[in-house]
């Protein structure tokens, strides 16, 4: 017997009813969640449907729309319509880059979905220490002259961050203008978040949280889309963008702290006219956020070149429907002929992206790969390892990032023609759910900038063999599995 006890007619009768609800719910979403879904995603929620009728229905509900408010989306179309005529004026169409062919295929494709444009003259410096790149962004606002535009997902106000955040004070004080946005569910989730508002509301700084989830307000959307860009601009002359969020490097975590869990970021200095176009991403955020135009800055200042590097800022997420970071990162692998480093704190690809590096080794091209040796997130990092086997079995040598530390930079080279750092991971949530900014830089000058931060890597990490790893527990591996299921749902 399903029941140990007899139903009554009217129980039966609803209990009918529920079984025929659920049956019809399952017919009707199995023509509703594949629409514009990946074929793996579309799975892993019909397989939630049908396992969980109710349970998965309610969850789809709240985590099944990746896409932004139709505000947004027509904020973000309108946004890259301006930028093409403002920014004009920063792309020569006979640009001196005198690089590979693909090179410059893969900025027309960044152009033509980004709507910003390659440009040359640009200084960079990469900054692979935690407080030395807090301390280069902290000299950098203290020299701030107009306006400071300040864009982190996580932020924080601790003994790391402390002298940053004072310096945006003074700023305000001499008349500069800060403008300052941090995601509000990434920051609301760190210990200490009351303290940085009662900071914030004290001070001059006009500072907004992204993407607010406030219902009480109509600020509805999926719970789990994210801001996840890092940026700041000074005058327009000189910006910082990478991996790094503004937070001291355990993040406030007292289990963190107790094993010596610190983590471990890529931030690139860059001056030139790349700063205006990364300025624009910012301006677009600002406005999403507060209705405000921020134009007038988006405009070159007058200044000379200060380098000798090409380079071109790709923004990405769900304001957009091309998936830019995916499709760059996919051009750039299949274009590679020589070597591939890859670094990703949260490496979770899609068939895409799998099959563009499987291939690239098979076909002979030296690929590596840095991840953390244990993870911060437990499904994710489980997600992560369920894909080793088969990178492994192509040949991609995969370098572990000895714990406790968690390596959180997110870059790649390829040859020595490309290096692209930024905020995106090589996961499912970055390419479709995350707002995300990265840059490309081009030139043997800057990758072999970028190859000696990977050597720091290499020389800190233990290579993984595959034979090592085909050993592995049977319960890891049913919990790796299992953890896979649910990648294109994180």
């Amino acid at each position: 017997m399903l029941f140990p006890f007899p139903l009554g007619p009217e129980w039966t009768w609803l209990l009918g009813v529920w079984v025929i609800a659920e049956v019809i719910m399952r017919i009707v979403l199995l023509g509703i969640i594949p629409g514009n879904r990946r074929p793996t995603t579309a799975m892993a929620w019909l397989l939630a449907v049908f396992l969980i009728p109710s349970v998965g229905f309610v969850l789809f509900l709240l985590f099944g729309n990746f896409k932004l408010s139709k505000r947004r989306r027509e904020q973000q179309e309108a946004v890259n319509h301006r930028v093409r005529s403002v920014t004009s004026d920063l792309s020569d169409p006979t640009s001196e880059y005198s690089g590979p062919e693909w090179v410059r295929s893969a900025g027309e494709l960044n152009h033509r979905l980004g709507s910003l444009p390659m440009v040359d003259g640009n200084k960079v410096e990469l900054i692979p220490g935690y407080e030395e790149s807090i301390k280069a962004m902290t000299e950098a606002i203290r020299g701030a002259k107009s306006y400071i535009n300040a864009e982190f997902y996580i932020m924080s106000s601790d003994y790391v961050t402390d002298e940053l955040l004072t310096e945006l004070e003074n700023a305000t004080e001499r008349g500069v203008t800060v403008r300052l946005l941090f995601d509000h569910i990434g920051t609301l989730r760190i210990k200490g978040y009351r303290r940085l508002k009662r900071r914030l509301k004290a001070s001059k700084i006009q500072w907004r949280p992204m993407l607010p989830l406030l219902p009480i307000h109509g600020q509805w959307r999926r719970p789990d889309l994210r801001n996840h860009r890092k940026i700041l601009v000074i005058d327009g002359l000189l910006a910082f963008t990478g991996s790094q969020n503004l937070i001291e490097p355990s993040y406030n975590n007292p289990k963190h702290r107790k094993v010596g869990r610190k983590w471990v970021e890529l931030m690139a200095r860059l001056e030139g006219p790349i700063v205006p176009t990364l300025n624009v991403v910012f301006a677009t955020d600002w406005l999403s956020e507060t209705d405000e135009s921020l134009e007038d800055q988006l405009r070159l200042p007058e200044q000379s070149n200060p380098g000798r590097v090409t380079a071109q800022v790709v923004p990405s997420g769900p304001g957009f429907s091309t998936e830019n970071n995916l499709r760059l990162f996919n051009t750039l692998i299949y274009s590679a002929q020589h070597r591939i480093s890859i670094c990703s704190p949260y490496f979770v690809p899609d068939d895409s992206l799998l099959y563009a590096i499987t291939t690239a080794a098979q076909r002979g091209v030296d690929v590596e790969l840095f991840v953390s040796e244990k993870g911060d997130q437990f499904l994710v990092h489980h997600a992560q390892r369920s894909y080793y086997e088969a990178l492994l079995g192509a040949g991609v040598r995969i370098y572990l990032y000895r714990a406790p530390y968690v390596l959180h930079a997110k870059h790649f080279t390829i040859d020595d023609e490309v290096a692209v750092l930024g905020s995106s991971n090589m996961d499912m949530r970055s390419f479709s759910l995350n707002m995300e900014v990265s840059v490309m830089l081009l030139g043997a000058d800057t990758v072999n900038l970028m190859r000696a931060v990977e050597s720091t890597y290499r020389e800190v990490s233990r290579e993984l063999t595959l034979e090592d790893w085909v050993h592995r527990p049977p319960l890891a591996k049913y919990v790796d599995n299992v953890a896979r299921l649910t990648a294109t749902l994180q």
